[in-house]
């Protein structure tokens, strides 16, 4: 009976009473559990899956009702709506050619595609792809979308393929290339037996690759000549396959940052002539990358990408179809790094005689406008300490596109997506959507209307038909309700804001708070995070529940909490540049001050009790807040993190740590820093993980061994990169209500 007293008298000091009161629970549990279940289908009127049934009157959607799902077909010249095909009929044709049982009130659609020409609607249900005659109602197989769900969709990129026995017909099918011996030959199709050999100096360590590209006139040809490189080969233990008692070994080729990279050059063969002429190694040294060239319509030249390791200069290069001589048209240049992976964007208008290219030159992302032939700039086209996200049309005989943007509406959230028209030489700005929300637009064929979904996580969907040249609302499709989903006790996440490190910057980000929310009880704080620099992170568009497990999370007594710091992308480029050759930072400066702004306004958020947790990059900087910031975040759960930048994929470390290595790799890394653990730390890893090497977690674990430091982990056997699945989200959920409540959590 003392003993008892004693440990509640304890928690009393630790937390307060109020916080042992009804957190934690059995009850609280069964309430996470079930919530995705309750919640499901109690907001009517979303909408998705919007497709052009015709160049630019027909629009097909998707629309949650109260039975489930309703798949519809919008004319907004009429102004009618009607259901787009008979769902019971497609459900009962789809179980009697599957043999599972389908509900017609929530058909399982998903992938949705429309062929004009053929009428018909495609789609992947039950792993088989499917095509419907939305005319005669008629349900088949699609053989071909079901060999690529098989197959699993595979991504070529732009680099020069390996494949050495490839075939390049030219564009006339007069002439035929392909390697042979390492080196380029040609052949007429019809004469087998005559070979000309177009290059001599092909071996097995510098060999010509088969993938070629022929001018539009058939009269000269690219390849290039690459210098290979060392594989790098990531080896995973899968201990517990289903096939086999037996462990498996398994291997990946998995390049990491420091790792050779292959060299290409890239060489110009003048048929005629039977002449080689390589791109001069001076303007291709040190690559990165290199894109499979493209040649203008013209055949006068063609264009390559060249990405020079480091990513602190990226070109575009065209070389001469008939001299060879190369020469720089743009010469993008920064002093961190350039984001080439998220923001770049070139389009040549007629035939490359002009360029639009993105460039965050001034400090924000934007368009300008090249003279192609010259290399020199015409003009900027956006401008403004806001930025361009997305070009959706280059209208070439208008000279106007239209775009995404974000930031650029004073009083928004800076996020905030809105389209916008503009003329090539920047003058006749239109904004074509206008309401303070997130805006996501399926524009017709034509680009003359568009379907404007908006809505924020605060802010309930509307769907409506838009006039792509004046903005103005064409059609009202759909507004959700969302009485029904606040009937259970389900809150919006709120929208909060607070100054940064620098006392100036906004920080934007969301508080979740349980359904069953006392403000005069006292919560833990948990942060979900993730600071990748790609892009930002917080939801900014309604859902029932924002991802990552915080609704359920916070079920359980806490005030679950996302935010996007310093370091992030999609503000301006100083913003970005926090986390150049310093991932560590994570943007935790900002977040600690967020936060510390929140509870100021909302005293129920309880500060001397913060946990953090996420995945991946979020697995990295999860586990940094205890090493670098133990005096604010006191519990962590870290999954599957790329601990160390120096044992994770090379495009995205040295993209934002630079190359080449340096001791800035060691200051972020937190096997090198495992000996500042403070708090309560449980890492996860999947063991087929060949995202980010397991080795990276194992390194950290055997880091805090050596430093006699306690913490808890878990290895998942045959998963891949993952928070953990069922079992890890429950870990997680226990480990929280052990370690920032104080609570026993329930037998599972």
């Amino acid at each position: 009976m003392k003993n008892k007293l004693g440990l509640a008298l304890l928690l009393i000091a630790l937390f307060g009473i109020k916080s042992v009161c009804g957190q934690g629970t059995k009850e609280d549990y069964a309430r996470a559990n079930n919530l995705r279940q309750l919640l499901k289908g109690k907001a009517q009127g979303l909408t998705a899956n919007s497709l052009w049934l015709d160049s630019a009157a027909q629009v097909f959607y998707s629309v949650t009702v109260d039975s489930g799902k309703r798949f519809m077909v919008a004319d907004y010249k009429t102004h009618t709506k009607k259901t787009a095909f008979d769902h019971q009929h497609v459900a009962e044709q789809l179980s009697k050619l599957t043999g599972v049982t389908t509900n017609a009130a929530d058909l399982p659609l998903a992938q949705l595609d429309y062929a004009m020409e053929r009428k018909r609607l495609s789609f992947a249900a039950y792993e088989k792809g499917w095509d419907l005659d939305l005319g005669t109602g008629r349900l088949e197989e699609n053989k071909e979308i079901t060999a690529r769900l098989k197959r699993g969709r595979g991504y070529w990129g732009n680099r020069f393929s390996d494949a050495q026995d490839r075939k390049t017909f030219s564009p006339d099918s007069q002439w035929v290339a392909y390697i042979k011996n390492y080196n380029v030959f040609i052949q007429r199709p019809e004469d087998g037996a005559k070979e000309i050999q177009l290059s001599f100096d092909g071996s097995p360590g510098e060999y010509y690759d088969a993938r070629m590209a022929w001018s539009p006139d058939s009269k000269k040809l690219v390849g290039a000549k690459v210098r290979k490189h060392e594989d790098h080969t990531l080896y995973l233990i899968e201990s517990s396959p289903k096939d086999q008692l037996q462990p498996k070994l398994q291997t990946r080729d998995y390049l990491k940052p420091g790792d050779a990279l292959p060299q290409r050059i890239p060489t110009l063969f003048l048929i005629d002539e039977q002449k080689a002429v390589a791109m001069p190694a001076n303007f291709i040294g040190n690559q990165y990358d290199l894109s499979f060239p493209v040649w203008h319509k013209d055949s006068r030249s063609f264009t390559v990408e060249y990405n020079q390791r480091g990513h602190q200069r990226y070109q575009v290069l065209e070389m001469d179809g008939q001299t060879g001589t190369t020469r720089v048209l743009v010469d993008e240049l920064s002093k961190t790094f350039i984001d080439y992976s998220g923001k770049k964007y070139r389009y040549d208008v007629a035939d490359g005689k002009e360029i639009i290219w993105a460039s965050e030159r001034d400090g924000w992302n934007h368009l300008y406008l090249y003279d192609g032939l010259s290399g020199k700039v015409k003009n900027q086209i956006t401008k403004g300490e806001w930025v361009v996200r997305k070009v959706v049309q280059v209208d070439e005989k208008k000279r106007q596109i239209i775009f995404a943007a974000s930031g650029r509406e004073k009083g928004y959230d800076p996020y905030l997506i809105q389209y916008y028209r503009i003329n090539f030489d920047g003058t006749g700005l239109k904004a074509l959507t206008t309401e303070n929300a997130n805006h996501d637009a399926t524009f017709s064929p034509d680009h003359s209307v568009f379907v404007d979904q908006y809505s924020r996580v605060d802010l309930p969907p509307v769907t409506v038909v838009r006039d792509a040249l004046s903005g103005k609302i064409l059609m009202d499709l759909e507004k959700a309700n969302i009485d029904p989903l606040v009937s259970t006790g389900w809150k919006m996440p709120e929208v909060f804001q607070a100054k940064g490190r620098d006392g100036q910057t906004d920080i934007w980000g969301i508080i979740v708070r349980p359904t069953n929310f006392d403000p005069k009880k006292q919560y833990p704080v948990i942060e979900y995070i993730y600071a990748g620099p790609h892009s930002s992170f917080v939801p900014k568009s309604f859902q029932t529940m924002v991802p990552y497990g915080a609704h359920e999370l916070a079920e359980l007594g806490f005030i679950v909490v996302q935010m996007d710091g310093m370091g992030t992308s999609n503000r301006s480029k100083a913003f970005h540049d926090v986390c150049w050759k310093n991932l560590k930072d994570a943007g935790f400066p900002d977040r600690i001050a967020w936060m510390r702004a929140a509870a100021k306004k909302y005293p129920y958020m309880d500060l001397s009790r913060v946990g953090i947790y996420g995945t991946s990059a979020g697995g990295q900087s999860s586990a940094g807040a205890l090493l670098f910031h133990p005096d604010f975040y006191k519990v962590g759960v870290s999954s599957c993190g790329c601990h160390d930048n120096r044992m994770d994929k090379m495009w995205w470390n040295e993209q934002w740590m630079g190359y080449p290595i340096g001791p800035h790799y060691a200051e972020s890394s937190n096997v090198e820093n495992a000996y500042r653990l403070q708090g309560k730390l449980m890492l996860i890893v999947g063991e087929l993980d060949d995202n980010v090497d397991p080795s990276s977690t194992l390194q950290v674990v055997d880091a805090l061994i050596k430093a006699n430091k306690d913490f808890d982990f878990l290895m998942v056997p045959g998963m891949g990169h993952s928070s953990g699945g069922d079992f890890g989200e429950h870990k997680r959920r226990d480990y929280f209500v052990k370690h920032l409540l104080g609570v026993e959590p329930p037998a599972w």
